[in-house]
């Protein structure tokens, strides 16, 4: 499985994605992201699915960006283009994938912003080449596992949230992942594209760099969880206390009459 998340928000864009992949009792680590030039700019691609097809997607990709990219002046025209050659794998493995009971699936998360674009930029691609906009009412999408990350964003994130808090909350999300599905892990990879500069910095991190961050998180999430009152708890635990008193009082009763 795979975790890969993007988070747009008003300072900029943070990309986070695993390197874990399983195949079968086999565990790798294999690059999901990937930064390319498109004239001053850059955009990032991160990847879910079939690493075959998307090998040939991004291959393809490329050979576009270096024939077409001047022409490229909005995002969403790059990621037309990137849907285009994922549609054009489809065209040539998807029929010989089914017929070995693998079903065609890649879904993408690009983000950047270029010359002519207003702000910068997220979009989901599915399998078929379609996408949407992330926009500000929920400015977060994950591809791969996506269940157990979900709920700090849900909660904690929004698109007024500054950059810093976005990488830490992104972050927090992905260790919810990996301590719950151990097939999502380190090392993670992520970029980060700072609106102000318009510069797009990558980074790789292993266990050793944030663990202690992780860590500290758990023991935050326990002493908040101990400091919730606890009033409502304590007359559940009251009530069920005296029904198994007065149940074994009769159980009791019962056994003396029986005699």
């Amino acid at each position: 499985m795979t975790y890969c998340l993007g988070i747009k928000v008003k300072k900029g864009l943070v990309a986070i994605a695993d390197t874990r992949i399983t195949s079968g009792s086999e565990t790798t680590s294999a690059k999901k992201i990937s930064i390319h030039k498109q004239g001053d700019n850059n955009i990032f691609l991160m990847t879910s699915g079939l690493r075959s097809v998307r090998d040939k997607a991004v291959t393809y990709f490329e050979e576009v960006l270096e024939e077409q990219g001047q022409h490229f002046d909005k995002m969403y025209k790059a990621v037309n283009a990137f849907g285009e050659q994922l549609r054009r794998v489809a065209k040539e493995d998807k029929e010989s994938l089914a017929e070995s009971g693998i079903p065609f699936n890649l879904f993408t998360i690009v983000g950047g912003k270029l010359e002519k674009d207003r702000d910068h930029m997220l979009f989901l691609l599915y399998p078929e080449g379609n996408w949407i906009e992330i926009g500000e009412a929920t400015p977060f999408t994950i591809i791969g596992n996506s269940g157990y990350g979900k709920p700090i964003l849900n909660r904690a994130l929004n698109y007024e949230s500054s950059l810093n808090f976005a990488i830490k909350t992104g972050f927090l999300s992905f260790d919810s992942t990996r301590v719950s599905a151990n097939d999502v892990g380190y090392p993670i990879d992520m970029v980060i594209y700072h609106k102000d500069t318009g510069f797009m910095h990558e980074a790789r991190f292993e266990e050793s760099d944030t663990g202690y961050f992780a860590q500290l998180w758990g023991e935050k999430l326990k002493e908040s969880i101990k400091a919730i009152p606890d009033d409502w708890i304590n007359d559940l635990v009251s009530t069920v206390e005296e029904k198994g008193k007065s149940s074994q009082k009769r159980k009791v009763q019962e056994e003396q009459q029986q005699q």
